[in-house]
This record gives C-alpha cells, sequence and structure tokens, in this order.
C-alpha cells in the first residue's frame, strides 16, 4: 500500500488530515490541579447548576459537529461511512482555516432516519452547532427539519443551504452585470435533491421572478402524481409559468440556468435561451454544459470547478456563517441569515463586478469575516441570539 503514497493526494491524507492540540499548558503540578482533578470539579459543579455556562467554560461555544452518514459523498454516492471520512475531516479542516471553527467529523454507520436524529441528538450536548454532510435526498431534509425542532443550536446541511447561499451571492452580482434585478429573473433549475431545492427555496424568498425545476422526470408541477412532500410544496411554490416537460424545453426564453444535476444541457438549449443568459453549470466534475460552450451564449458562467472563473464553491458560506452563528450563540439558522450571508458575500465582490467575477476567491480573507457579521447582526435582528 506504500505505493499509493506516489500520489499526492494519498500522501496528503496519510494518517489523517487533523489532529487534537491542548489549548492550556500542562507544566507543573499546579497547572494539573486546575486543568484536572481537584480544579475541574469547582467548574462541572457550576456547570451542574447553571447549564448555560458550559459554553463560556468548556469547547462546546467553538466546535461545530460535521456529521454524515456516507450515502451521498460528493459526486461518488453511497460509499458509506468509512469512506466518506477523509471527506468530513476535509470540512473539519476547512472551519478551522478560514473561520477558526473547531469541528469533529463525526461518520455514522447508520441510514435510518430515526437513527440518526436519535444518534445527532444524542450528541449534541457536546457541540455548538451540528453541520450535516453528504446525507442522501429526500431523508436529508427530514433529518435536518427534525434535528432543528429538537436542539437549540445551529444545524445546517450544507449540502442544501451552503450551495443555496453562494448561488444566490453570485446570481446577484449575474444579475447586476447584466443590468437586471433578480426580480426580472425566470430560472430554471436542474435536478430536485438537496441542493436544487435549497437554491430554489432560497432564490423564491429572494424575489426571484420565477422559477422551475425539473428532476429525472421532467419540471416538478402540481399536475405531478408523484412527488413527495417536500417536491409537492416546492411545486405550490415555484412554476408560476406553469411549465411541463423537460429541462431543456423550459429553458426557452428562460433567463438563468442553474445545473445541480449532474445531467448534460444541449448547446441548442443553451442557445435558445433569452439575451444575456446567466448559466452556472455546477456540477463536478462535468459541469451540464461545457464552460466554452455556454460562453458562446451567456453573459455569465459559473461553475463548480476552480478551474473556470465563477466558481460556486460551499466554503465561501458555511464557516462564516457558523463563525456567526456561535459568536451570538445562536439556536438556530433561519432563512434570513442565510440571505444575510449571501448579501455580505455578494458585497464583497463590491465595484469590481465582471463577467468573470460575481463571486469572490475561497481565499479572499474579507468573505468569512462579512459572511459572520451579516449572519451574527441577522440573528439579533431575528431574536435568535443569546449573546
Amino acid at each position: 500500500m506504500a505505493s499509493l503514497d506516489l500520489d499526492p493526494a494519498f500522501a496528503l491524507h496519510r494518517g489523517g488530515k487533523l489532529e487534537v492540540r491542548s489549548s492550556v499548558p500542562v507544566r507543573d503540578a499546579d497547572d494539573l490541579s486546575l486543568a484536572y482533578t481537584p480544579g475541574v470539579a469547582r467548574v462541572c459543579t457550576a456547570i451542574a447548576e447553571t447549564p448555560e455556562l458550559a459554553r463560556d467554560y468548556t469547547w462546546v461555544s467553538n466546535v461545530v459537529a460535521v456529521v454524515s452518514d456516507g450515502t451521498a459523498v460528493l459526486g461518488l454516492g453511497d460509499i458509506g461511512p468509512s469512506a466518506a471520512m477523509p471527506v468530513m475531516e476535509g470540512k473539519a479542516l476547512l472551519f478551522k482555516q478560514f473561520a477558526g471553527v473547531d469541528a469533529v467529523p463525526i461518520c455514522l454507520d447508520c441510514t435510518d432516519v430515526d437513527a440518526l436524529v436519535e444518534t445527532v441528538a444524542r450528541l449534541a450536548p457536546s457541540f455548538g452547532g451540528v453541520n450535516l454532510e453528504d446525507i442522501s435526498a429526500p431523508r436529508c431534509f427530514e433529518v435536518e427539519e427534525r434535528l432543528r425542532d429538537l436542539l437549540d443550536i445551529p444545524v445546517f446541511h450544507d449540502d442544501q443551504h451552503g450551495t443555496a447561499i453562494v448561488t444566490l451571492a453570485a446570481l446577484r452580482n449575474a444579475a447586476r452585470v447584466t443590468g437586471r434585478a433578480l426580480g426580472d429573473l425566470r430560472a430554471v433549475v436542474a435536478g430536485a435533491g438537496a441542493s436544487g431545492v435549497a437554491v430554489a427555496r432560497i432564490l423564491l424568498n429572494a424575489g426571484i421572478g420565477d422559477i422551475a425545476v425539473a428532476d429525472s422526470k421532467g419540471i416538478v408541477h402540481s399536475g405531478r402524481e408523484d412527488l413527495h412532500p417536500v417536491k409537492e410544496a416546492l411545486a405550490r411554490d415555484s412554476n408560476k409559468m406553469g411549465l411541463a416537460g423537460s429541462t431543456e424545453q423550459a429553458l426557452a426564453g428562460a433567463d438563468v440556468f442553474i445545473g445541480l444535476s449532474g445531467s448534460t444541457v444541449s448547446e441548442d438549449a443553451v442557445a435558445a435561451m433569452a439575451p444575456d443568459s446567466i448559466v452556472f453549470a455546477l456540477s463536478n466534475p462535468t459541469p451540464e454544459v461545457q464552460p466554452s460552450v455556454a460562453a458562446r451564449y451567456a453573459r455569465v458562467v459559473a461553475t463548480g470547478r476552480s478551474d473556470f472563473p465563477n466558481q460556486i464553491n460551499n466554503v465561501l458560506a458555511f464557516p462564516g456563517v457558523f463563525r456567526g452563528a456561535l459568536d451570538v450563540r445562536a439556536r438556530t439558522i433561519t432563512e434570513g441569515m442565510k440571505v444575510a450571508a449571501a448579501t455580505a458575500l455578494a458585497d464583497v465582490v463590491g465595484d469590481e463586478v465582471s463577467e468573470d467575477y460575481v463571486i469572490p476567491s475561497p481565499f479572499d480573507e474579507r468573505v468569512a469575516p462579512a459572511v459572520a457579521a451579516a449572519v451574527a447582526e441577522q440573528a439579533h435582528a431575528e431574536g435568535v441570539a443569546r449573546k
């Protein structure tokens, strides 16, 4: 197996990407007596009497659980909890790197919704927030909703909401480039899984003119009888034009295409979109339409890849979102907090906005602080902050 280390990815991952380090010294007996017994007993007693003190005198206020069951990992699908661990480690690394948030990867060997909810709920006292990751749809919707109802700490499914926040931010700026507002745009989303539904929801909340979402059987509309409850609700709230049929048919005259499906869209379908169209082909590693093809017709093109301009990358959202929520000890992450995060992210670009720059780089040091500040302010405005 040592030959695997000839691949730099394997070499980097050998031994894992995380470790635990002490934040206080233990140099002598006095330090030991404060860090552990007998000094620790005084802290434990105080927390037992006033549980909220755990947020001041333990690591809870700055630590997030990164939880997955391994059923929808990146573009790899259901590869199980052990194979998901490198991704969860990577997520924890990004929390620390970009926002100074400590995170613990937890891969669970269960896929039943009841078991997932119960397990995470029992782990919750050790954490200040829960980041759900790579849990397949439609189970992911129920898992998140039930945990949000059960817990008084932020629960955030990044595959849904991280993607949605960054997409909204980029689309706000893309609309600016074309001289339009969100309310002027008709969008088509390919993919009605976790990210597709969340993107549609945040765009509706932000005031998109109209939006239609397609799954593998075509456009989601109220006349279909094969929809699970999440899609039924989406059908009621979207697609004001009453479109049916395929994604490509819906694209005729559309202003925006957002691909989150892993499918393909023909050049002819992109060519049939409205003038100054916007194409976000976000599937990885293969976009729904190649950027060079989309650019022949679209004014703004974005992908999920780092080797093209305008990368829609969740790392632009989740570190700052949790940083802001943890800083004010928020009970939850609201829709308003997500929209505030997207607005702050779009504003980082500012007057530099252009066809090839509608979203900042993940390495722009302004991003996480701006998102965190906006999330914290909105948490206070909505009354979900405890600090």
